[in-house]
């Protein structure tokens, strides 16, 4: 859980964080900015939810703290907890408290992943209240003008014992992301990479066709995230195959007859 620098991310030529719009999300996320309003966001692994968040948060000139939800993760791991020092206690704020206290964004990647006890907490910020209850210091901190909740997660990753409750989730507006289209995609990889256009035309076909396998053999789909990782590879003079092989289809399947199909497809595109 750590305050996001925005420096560790890929930057225009300019110092700006390169985001390629898709649809209206930014014009969407700035009015539910404007308004006091939480978000969430849908959409597959890889498609860009975190790149879009750290955008925005440097277009609105807010500190932005990402939390990484697990299983584990506790109450106190996002409100605060006291510590020990040499000077004896204190209370130490955790990243949601930092936020709501400097009116920042609070980014919680994958929240279906934390436990549900933890989640409630976010309940009284979520909708027209604005508090955050701090019970083992007894404040109760009204959110600072520009604090802002984001959240996301993987609508695939749902089911029975993993997913949103109805009561948490209608207490925010919801964006879907997905996949850009095969230009937009093209684009963003070049941009990202520097890799020739073709090379990127291709990789990005190659994961059309690995996407269409999904519903058959895949349980995850190539994102656009090892779509750069690959072309940052292949515009290093690595040989493609090999690329596709670590990039694409060993992180995609652990079953060596699925990887071996994989490669099948990758050597239409890149076997010379």
């Amino acid at each position: 859980m750590t305050t996001v620098n925005l420096n560790s991310i890929d930057e225009t030529s300019d110092g700006a964080l390169f985001y390629q719009e898709q649809d209206n999300e930014v014009a969407l996320f700035e009015y539910a900015y404007g308004h006091q309003l939480p978000v969430l966001i849908k959409g597959p692994t890889g498609c860009g939810k975190t790149r879009f968040v750290a955008h925005m948060a440097e277009k609105l000139n807010k500190p932005l703290y990402t939390v990484a939800c697990h299983d584990d993760l506790t109450a106190a791991d996002l409100v605060g907890r006291h510590l020990v020092g040499p000077e004896g206690t204190y209370w130490q704020d955790g990243p949601l408290t930092k936020a709501v206290r400097e009116g920042g964004i609070c980014y919680l990647d994958e929240v279906v992943e934390a436990r549900k006890d933890t989640t409630v907490v976010l309940h009284p910020l979520a909708d027209d209240r604005r508090i955050l209850p701090l019970e083992r210091t007894g404040e109760l901190i009204e959110a600072a003008p520009g604090f802002m909740l984001v959240v996301s997660y993987n609508p695939g990753y749902q089911n029975l014992f993993k997913g949103m409750k109805p009561s948490t989730r209608q207490r925010f507006i919801a964006l879907r992301f997905d996949y850009p289209e095969r230009q937009v995609e093209q684009d963003i990889i070049i941009k990202e990479t520097g890799v020739e256009p073709n090379i990127a035309s291709k990789l990005v076909e190659l994961a059309q066709a690995l996407r269409r396998l999904e519903e058959n053999d895949l349980e995850e789909v190539a994102s656009t995230r090892l779509l750069i990782y690959a072309a940052k590879m292949m515009s290093s003079g690595m040989d493609p195959i090999e690329v596709c092989r670590c990039c694409l289809a060993e992180p995609l399947s652990d079953d060596i007859q699925t990887v071996n199909s994989i490669m099948e497809v990758a050597k239409i595109y890149f076997d010379a």
